[in-house]
């Protein structure tokens, strides 16, 4: 790569950069420094040659994507947001992802639905700003005013004089020119997009549905060895010994050791950023997996399985029935963080004409993306190179477990085969860094050269070892006046991991309401965020008791949530999983869009046992509602006929086919939390282990129709990979109440002896 020229003033102004390609072609990157200045507290860096666009010398685009995929199309989404802008046609456009690099990239992560909202603006400025550059070369090349020329499929015409020219020819040009600011930028009219708000297929799917390398787990090199991980199974355990002598004269297994967690041991999990360092356990790397998985069935460990080996879910649940008790009557302190106590709400249920109680329970939940945890990592010269399917690249994490400097760790994103929110915490990155370095330290000390190791968990150390979806019991009560009318509102939670909906609807809409808890103790399971952290299981528990209020009060369940929605007593604070205040227009809207799609009014006319429920929540920003047809027979077999989605998520929907995918997605990821997904503990270590005892649901048990109607409102973009899920469950079983009688209060359903009824 040669460099012409760069005219760049490295001021708050500062932009695009541009850079010649030797050959031919150019590329442009996207600089923002108050960005970068406000993430960071300091000063801009000086700018890179980072590329978010290269202009080749066919006239073909490289475009960059950013940010992990995981599955929720925003390798596609990002790169469809500049080519737009850039005004070139989608096929002739390249996708190239990025490595992770904090001084290029701002918020290079997966998670909370934030990739559109972050980088929908500047995206777009990126595209444009390459834009501005061809006009403005073509206009001093031609010596007319950029306001005659247009620009489409890569090419810059004057229609005046019938001249033309490709981006790639005026590459050399735009390299001398100072790129433009942000504020001069034009960015298009909506009804002018070529790409955006297309349906366009992933830009990986043809490899996927072939069968070629796509994933992390498809990671290979030459000469590349292979590890296993074996952990206590009791969280916090330590390993004390293993038959190691034993292990290593096995079958292509070169290396086998026990890997010591940092001192003070501190389990294996909690909240954003994992762990320090690995867990505790025996290392086995061997020429190939199968080899290294076979060594481990021989594994023999002495562990010290540590206090958490008393705990059971049957413990936690007894404990919350005693804290409910206990604390029934008792009136929080404040009304703010994971309490709330507005108005009078004893008061009103000592004046009220009906009160309503009712006790709710969700378990701990495993993600069981079907990619298990892997990670492959390559130590040398004291530098550590990774291949990582993390959804929050963390170079400091990995840094600390192999005991070197951040700088001397380069990330490479690798598609991953799911998240779900399980690879916002890296562990499998933080064991393969330390295995990785032991055993290119053991390799040298032998004469050997270093080579890449492959970590690859089973899908029963990724139901063991995971961060749950936290669990909790909620002891509702309600109060109506002779109207019907919601006066109070009181949740008790006992929780697993504190999931309390303080700030949740029908808060704001009733004039006494209260929330508050109490944890459950001991508890020493990980935890960590999953799909639509805190509403996957608040909007089940919520939406359910505000269908029994409506089924109490004699109303119909959609209007009276419309009901509630016209009723505000107070401005409600930011609820729904981070994504500003609520607003209760856009959620009447999902509402009253979900009660015509599926033509709600007409219910009454449904066969026995068939009937429909509905359900909304704003999360992550983003507004859905869902009406759900559902029959049950009377051997409990459920069946879902059809569901309809609403969803309001603002005024432009970047790519229509992911986005109808992510919520039909949404909804049968939702399936699965209802039916049979559930992780128990006995003895601090999970019961389940594979999914034989977790059991997803099959393409046999969808629905025939799941409709979904996007409104577009005039509001700024957001995320849609987590909004879709949470209502899903609530709306089904509203729908089972109503073909039944028998409310749903506690999941997964197989506890009460339902099931799916099988498609024929």
């Amino acid at each position: 790569m040669t460099t012409i020229k760069k005219n760049l003033d490295v001021d708050r102004r500062s932009f695009l950069q541009v850079t010649a390609l030797a050959g031919g072609g150019l590329m442009i990157g996207l600089y923002a420094p108050d960005l970068f200045a406000q993430r960071g507290g300091g000063p801009a860096p000086a700018p890179l040659a980072s590329s978010y666009i290269t202009i080749n010398p066919d006239n073909t685009f490289t475009i960059v994507a950013q940010n992990p995929e995981t599955g929720q199309g925003i390798k596609t989404a990002l790169p469809m947001l500049i080519a737009d802008e850039l005004d070139v046609d989608w096929k002739q456009v390249t996708i190239k992802q990025a490595d992770y690099d904090a001084t290029k990239y701002i918020s290079q992560t997966e998670g909370g639905s934030r990739a559109i909202p972050t980088h929908y603006t500047r995206m777009r400025q990126a595209g444009a700003g390459g834009r501005a550059l061809m006009l403005a070369a073509a206009a001093q090349q031609w010596s007319v005013p950029v306001a005659e020329l247009t620009t489409g499929s890569g090419i810059v015409t004057h229609a005046a004089s019938k001249r033309t020219a490709t981006y790639a020819s005026l590459s050399a040009r735009a390299a001398t020119l100072t790129p433009p600011a942000p504020a001069d930028l034009k960015l298009k009219d909506p009804k002018d997009f070529k790409i955006i708000g297309k349906p366009l297929p992933g830009v990986d799917n043809m490899a996927i549905t072939t069968g070629k390398p796509a994933f992390s787990i498809d990671v290979a090199f030459p000469g590349m060895l292979s590890a296993v991980f074996e952990k206590c199974p009791v969280f916090g355990g330590k390993a004390v010994s293993a038959n190691l002598d034993e292990i290593k004269k096995l079958p292509g297994v070169r290396h086998a050791f026990i890997v010591s967690p940092p001192a003070p041991a501190a389990g294996r999990g909690g909240g954003p950023g994992g762990p320090a360092g690995p867990a505790s356990g025996v290392a086995i790397v061997a020429d190939n997996w199968w080899m290294a998985q076979s060594a481990r069935r021989t594994l023999k460990v002495t562990w010290d399985e540590g206090p958490v080996a008393t705990q059971s879910s049957a413990g936690y649940a007894a404990q919350a029935q005693q804290l409910a008790a206990a604390k029934a009557t008792s009136v929080p302190a404040g009304g703010t963080g994971q309490v709330a106590n507005i108005g009078d709400v004893d008061a009103a249920f000592a004046s009220a004409a009906k009160v309503i109680e009712a006790q709710y329970m969700i378990p701990l939940l495993s993600h069981a993306p079907l990619e298990p945890q892997n990670s492959t990592a390559h130590f040398k010269d004291g530098k550590l190179e990774i291949w990582s399917p993390s959804q929050i690249p963390n170079p400091g994490q990995v840094a600390a477990s192999a005991g070197i400097q951040n700088s001397d760790v380069t990330m490479h994103l690798v598609r991953a085969g799911g998240g779900f929110g399980r690879r916002l915490n890296s562990d499998y990155d933080i064991e393969i860094a330390k295995i990785a370095r032991v055993v290119s330290e053991e390799r040298a000390a032998a004469g050997m050269p270093t080579v890449p190791v492959k970590l690859l968990w089973t899908r029963e150390d990724d139901m063991h070892h995971d961060q749950y979806r936290p669990g909790g019991f909620h002891y509702f009560k309600a109060a109506l006046d002779a109207s019907g009318r919601l006066i109070a509102f009181r949740d008790y939670v006992a929780s697993t991991a504190s999931v309390i909906p303080a700030n949740e609807f029908p808060r704001g809409f009733v004039a006494n309401f209260r929330v508050f808890s109490d944890p459950v103790t001991p508890f020493n399971i990980p935890t960590g965020a999953m799909r639509a952290p805190s509403t996957n299981g608040v909007s089940f528990v919520m939406q359910s008791f505000i269908d029994e209020i409506a089924v109490a009060a004699g109303k119909d369940p959609l209007q009276y949530r419309l009901d509630l929605l016209n009723s505000s007593v107070d401005a409600p604070t930011g609820a729904g999983g981070g994504g500003g205040g609520f607003n209760a227009s856009r959620a009447r809207g999902v509402l009253e869009a979900v009660r015509e799609m599926s033509n709600w009014n007409a219910r009454a006319s449904l066969p026995k046992g068939v009937a429909l429920g509905c359900a909304f929540q704003f999360a992550h920003a983003g507004y859905v509602a869902y009406a759900v047809q559902a029959s049950v027979g009377a051997d409990k077999k459920v069946k879902i006929d059809k569901a309809w989605a609403a969803v309001d998520v603002g005024r432009q929907i970047v790519n229509t086919s992911q986005s109808k995918n992510l919520v039909q997605g949404g909804f049968i990821e939702a399936m699965s939390h209802l039916m049979a997904w559930e992780i128990t503990i006995d003895k601090g270590r999970v019961v389940q282990n594979n999914f034989g005892q977790y059991q997803p649901t099959r393409m046999t048990h969808l629905p025939s129709l799941i409709d979904v109607k996007f409104l577009q409102t005039d509001y700024d973009p957001t995320g849609l990979g987590e909004p879709a899920l949470p209502p899903a469950l609530p709306a089904i079983t509203n729908a089972i109440f109503a073909a039944t009688g028998a409310r749903i209060r506690n999941l997964p359903l197989v506890r009460d002896g339902y099931s799916w009824s099988t498609a024929t």
